[in-house]
């Protein structure tokens, strides 16, 4: 072996090396923070469900108690999203249903819709939006208690036709000059309410348990 394919040879060895411990001190790193992670996405998770739901009310952990739902034009969406349940000792109380409004202003409201059993409404958050900040500013509770106007509603109360702005003939307040943030909130929580009616059993039933593979 000539001096030039040694010292070839030698450099490429030290740089594998560097790579093989700097992969496994990134694989190390990612394992350690992964579980972090994944606990800080889990707690504020459960903080916006929480938020939809009557304190006291249940005793499980509504992510522990989910399923995912195909796409549903009465849930504004194009993609799987999740039903949070909540159950006091095993009797189901309330669910939380991820919505979205995909005709607001700038595009798409996320949000979550919290029912009970009865069919009433107990709590709705927007989760994001890309309304204009100032006039799209009253949909999010930490800005606004509009939002609050939603709580004890039902598919009955206001009715079919109350369920619009004020300005298209409802039942809903809006501030002026900026009624399409409102509007598009006020139809998307009326159609999960639609939602929950038409599929309450199902969405009421226990997560179906992993299957257990042939021994």
């Amino acid at each position: 072996m000539t001096p030039l394919l040694r010292s070839a040879t030698r450099a490429a060895l030290v740089l594998l090396g560097f790579a093989i411990v700097g992969t496994a001190v990134l694989a190390f790193t990612y394992n350690i923070t992964r579980a972090i992670i994944k606990h800080n996405e889990d707690a504020a998770r459960l903080k916006l469900i929480s938020e939809t739901l009557v304190p006291g009310s249940y005793d499980n952990n509504p992510l522990h108690d989910a399923l995912l739902l195909p796409p549903h034009k009465l849930l504004g969406t194009t993609f799987p999203s999740h039903v949070w349940r909540a159950r006091k000792a095993g009797v189901p109380v309330a669910m939380v249903l991820e919505v979205v409004a995909p005709d607001g202003y700038s595009g798409d409201i996320d949000m979550l819709v919290g029912v009970d059993t009865h069919g009433r409404i107990i709590g709705v958050r927007v989760v994001s939006d890309k309304e204009t900040p100032g006039l799209g500013d009253y949909i999010d509770v930490a800005k606004s208690t509009w939002i609050h106007i939603f709580d004890g509603k039902t598919l009955d109360n206001p009715g079919r036709d109350g369920w619009k702005v004020k300005k298209d003939g409802g039942q809903f307040d809006y501030m002026a000059g900026a009624t399409i943030s409102p509007r598009a909130v006020v139809k998307a929580v009326h159609h999960a309410l639609q939602y929950e009616a038409a599929h309450r059993k199902a969405l009421y039933a226990p997560a179906p348990r992993p299957k257990t593979p042939p021994e």
